[in-house]
């Protein structure tokens, strides 16, 4: 039983590491979080990084526990998560592409207008949702926390242990990339920077795009689907 309970754990860690790292991606959405947060200050940015990993975690844990239930109970549909979300996700990318290169002098302003409070506020919104864990990222972990339940309550609470260590995991790679990202982008230099977070932008939109798209598209096969099974009187 033993053997049993630590192959279902080891089986399901990899199952939702595999499964929410690349939706997740902590790499490609730093460049986004050091573009929304320039002219905070190195020990502000650390923090922000130290929030946005913990509120991801929370987010994911508690859509992998009870997300299922909870839309259940007030009668939301994924579809219409992924369409809202998306929609949301979009609109902050658009904001991205149309915003302008920073001189000296404005970062001087943003660095005194990004103050403790300012990155507080930031933190859950729009820097954990939708910037770093999306409605995508949500409905796959709603969907993967309700495969990881089982008839045996053991395996199930193994799966589920599992389940938040592989979620711990990916919290500490999201503030790593957070944290140092900013390494990354001066060794590319500011030409370079500016368009590699014009592209990450533009990419970030056609996700929030293609997750509205597959939505509606999931709200249209319903409609299809109950239109074909009504009756017809002939």
């Amino acid at each position: 039983m033993t053997y049993d309970l630590i192959a279902a754990a080891i089986r399901s860690f990899l199952f939702v590491f595999a499964t929410m790292l690349p939706i997740l991606n902590p790499a490609a959405t730093a460049p986004i979080f050091l573009s929304m947060t320039e002219g905070a200050a190195p020990a502000t940015r650390a923090m922000l990084a130290r929030r946005i990993a913990r509120n991801m975690f929370w987010l994911m844990t508690g859509s992998m526990l009870v997300g299922s239930y909870v839309l259940d109970f007030f009668g939301v549909s994924l579809p219409i998560v992924r369409i809202g979300g998306g929609l949301i996700l979009a609109a902050v990318a658009w904001r991205l592409l149309g915003a302008t290169p920073s001189t000296p002098d404005s970062r001087a302003a943003l660095a005194e207008a990004f103050t403790t409070d300012h990155a507080y506020r930031q933190a859950f919104y729009p820097l954990t949702f939708p910037i770093s864990c999306g409605p995508a990222s949500i409905s796959v972990a709603i969907t993967v926390g309700v495969t990881l339940h089982d008839a045996q309550l053991a395996v199930s609470l193994a799966r589920m242990g599992a389940a938040l260590a592989a979620l711990a995991v990916i919290g500490v790679l999201l503030y790593l990339a957070f944290r140092y990202g900013e390494h990354f982008l001066r060794l590319i230099g500011e030409a370079g920077t500016a368009v590699f977070l014009r592209l990450t932008a533009f990419i970030l939109l056609c996700l929030g795009v293609q997750i509205v798209w597959d939505g509606a598209r999931e709200l249209l096969l319903e409609v299809m689907s109950a239109v074909e099974s009504f009756p017809h009187f002939t």
